[in-house]
């Protein structure tokens, strides 16, 4: 059981629900990846048609938890009114916080994001901030009242995995009653089943899924991945030696000359 802010959850998968073929392909991903929350951003459509709605009615008959995020925010002001919107559209309080600052790596700007971080959970909103491993801006956000963060493991869409190991152990380490949910550049199963064995809580992915030549295979396989990384963490990831150890007893073998 996944517990994450007030409800509870099979799964530790989320999914995105950008760049698939088509709305039946997503819908098939959903349910392959038994991911039963997604992230939705309202810049899918104007403001006046009530951004993402309609997307987001597609989805409905799934019964799935909608995390809405302010993807392709630039500033302050663009990421709270956004949530804002979603807080009203959605009904909901949670919004995965996106403040981007790098048009290149898509890296966030830490400054705003801690900005609006601490505006939004002022106005009881539950933040989950995009953020990178950057261990004293975690401490930032976690001081602001963000009890969830999600650092990337390498730039959005990028899938090389998990970029700086040793920072995403330190956050782990450092974190302990945080929910940590990694968030970006993950490729393949492995890097899912690497975070999830460190003891990181959830794995949050995309374009892996999306932009793969048969995404519902895809998602299918992430999802066990992920089961498998958390399996793996709860019975206890052998520790690395720097020599070798016969895994059969010595006492009592025999020796020939």
């Amino acid at each position: 059981m996944f517990s994450l802010i007030d409800k509870n959850f099979e799964s530790r998968l989320l999914l995105g629900t950008s760049g698939y073929p088509s709305p039946q392909i997503l819908v098939d991903c959903i349910k392959k990846s038994k991911a039963q929350i997604v992230t939705l951003s309202l810049r899918r459509e104007s403001p006046e048609q009530r951004g993402g709605l309609k997307f987001w009615e597609l989805l409905r008959p799934l019964k799935l938890t909608v995390l809405p995020n302010t993807a392709g925010c630039r500033t302050v002001k663009e990421a709270v009114t956004t949530a804002h919107m979603a807080r009203e559209i959605f009904s909901t309080n949670w919004i995965k916080l996106e403040v981007i600052g790098d048009d290149y790596t898509l890296q966030p700007d830490t400054a705003q994001l801690v900005e609006a971080a601490k505006i939004l959970n002022g106005e009881g909103f539950q933040v989950f901030p995009f953020t990178t491993e950057d261990l004293i801006v975690a401490e930032k956000l976690f001081q602001a009242g963000c009890r969830v963060l999600m650092p990337w493991g390498a730039p959005i869409g990028s899938g090389q995995g998990l970029n700086n190991l040793w920072a995403l152990k330190t956050l782990r380490k450092r974190f302990p009653e945080a929910i940590l949910i990694l968030d970006a550049g993950v490729g393949k199963p492995s890097h899912a089943t690497q975070i999830m064995e460190m003891g990181f809580d959830a794995v949050l992915l995309n374009t892996a899924v999306a932009k793969s030549h048969r995404p519902p295979e895809m998602a299918e396989a992430f999802a066990l991945a992920v089961e498998s990384g958390r399996k793996a963490f709860e019975a206890g990831v052998m520790v690395e030696r720097e020599f070798a150890e016969p895994s059969s007893p010595v006492i009592g073998t025999p020796f020939w000359r």
